[in-house]
Formats: C-alpha cells, structure tokens, sequence
C-alpha cells in the first residue's frame, strides 16, 4: 500500500520495513556466510593462507552474485504478475464499470464505511482513476510504479558485499592462526552493530536485536569451526 499522509507532529517508522529488511538482510548474511567459511576453512589444520583468502573471496562474489540473482528472478515474479492482475482488471473496468463500482464500493463497506458514503467514494475514485483504485484497493499494490528488479538485484548485491567484505579482508591480512580467532570477534562485532542499526532504524529493541543476530551468527562460526577441524584439508 502507499505511504499516507500522516497528522503533523506523527512520525512512523513502517515505511522504512521494506528497504530496511532488505539491507539488513543482505548484509547480515554476508557477514555470517563467508566469516562462517573463512573460520570453517582456517580451522582445518593443514589449511593455508592462500587457501583461507580463495575460500573468503570466492564466499563473496558467489554469494553476491547469488543475492543478486535471486532478488532479480524473485522481484521479476512480482512484477509480472503485478502485470498479468493488472491487465485483467483493466479488462474488467472496460467490460463492466458498473460491477466495478460496486466491488470497490464492498471494499470500502468492509473496512467500515457507511453503505451511502461507500458507494459514493468509489464512484468518484472510479471517476478520478479506475484502475489506480482498484489497483490500491482491491490487488493491494503500492502505487510507486512497480517493482524494479535490477534495482532490487544491485541493492541486495551491494548489502551482502557490504557485509562480507571485512572478514575477507582480515583473511587476506592476517595470519591462518589468527584468522580463526579474529574473524568470529570481528564478524560478532558487526552482527551487533548491525542489529542496533536496523533495530533504532525501525524503532524496534536494540538489546533483543544484537542479542538473536550474534547469538545466531556465533552459532553459525562455531558449527563451520567445528567442521573444519574434524575435516582437515589434507584428508579431502
């Protein structure tokens, strides 16, 4: 639905829900999925330098790239259906107004107005723009020109990038040794930084936020850890 017109003095938060869990998750996954592989990796004895920073580089690009894919062929879906229920109801508006008018009419009974005031705004709304009405009303779109899927593919890439490229970094930086310790505090670091942002960014709790994200993505780090060590890279 589109944003309306608030009271002055009124300032909501639920406009930000759609961009906000977009970059929250795009780069909360970035940050758990290669901190988990490049940990999972260097704990596995026998596991080299350039092993870790392979392992750590190619988790980023396959995973933004899929991030991206994925935005794209799911918003894509949206869109086209979008289009298809918008073709048909523009074909219905043609081919019977009246039946129209009173389905949004109903519309409007159903969320409480009265019967003769119900049919009076959806006569004007149908008078001032049919398919924009029905388009809001009855399919439930938001009325901001449809869904971008390139723009939707780019951002989510950009968010996971975001994301995964510090522990990439200190996997190229820091020794194998050290790497299995110090990317887990790095990655915890910004999971929690993470979870205040995007909780203050949609007024929700900053405490219970940075406590599920890091609680998760410790977990996440831990059971790579594990992993590596009981798989060490000259047994594969």
């Amino acid at each position: 639905m589109t944003d309306m017109p608030h009271a002055p003095g009124e300032h909501h938060l639920v406009h930000r829900t759609g961009w906000l869990r977009a970059a929250v998750l795009g780069a909360n996954d970035g940050i758990i999925s290669v901190s988990s592989l490049v940990v999972g990796v260097a704990a596995a004895p026998g596991a080299s330098a350039a092993t870790i920073l392979l392992a750590g580089a190619a988790a980023l690009v396959g995973g933004a790239l899929s991030m991206a894919a994925g935005e794209y062929v799911s918003v894509s879906s949206q869109a086209d259906t979008e289009h298809a229920d918008l073709t048909r109801e523009a074909a219905e508006l043609h081919r019977n107004p009246e039946a129209e008018t009173r389905e949004l009419a109903a519309i409007y009974v159903g969320r409480g107005v009265a019967p003769a005031l119900a049919q009076t705004v959806a006569e004007q709304m149908m008078a001032h723009d049919a398919l924009g009405a029905h388009r809001r009303d009855e399919l439930g779109l938001a009325d901001d020109g449809g869904s971008r899927p390139v723009q939707a593919a780019v951002f989510s890439a950009a968010a996971f990038t975001s994301g995964a490229i510090l522990p990439v970094v200190i996997a190229a930086l820091a020794p194998r040794h050290l790497a299995v310790m110090v990317v887990p505090v790095v990655a915890i670091v910004l999971l929690a930084i993470l979870g205040a942002i995007g909780a203050k960014a949609g007024g929700a709790p900053q405490v219970r936020a940075v406590v599920r994200v890091t609680a998760l993505g410790a977990l996440a780090m831990a059971a790579t850890a594990l992993l590596g060590h009981l798989l060490p890279v000259g047994a594969l």
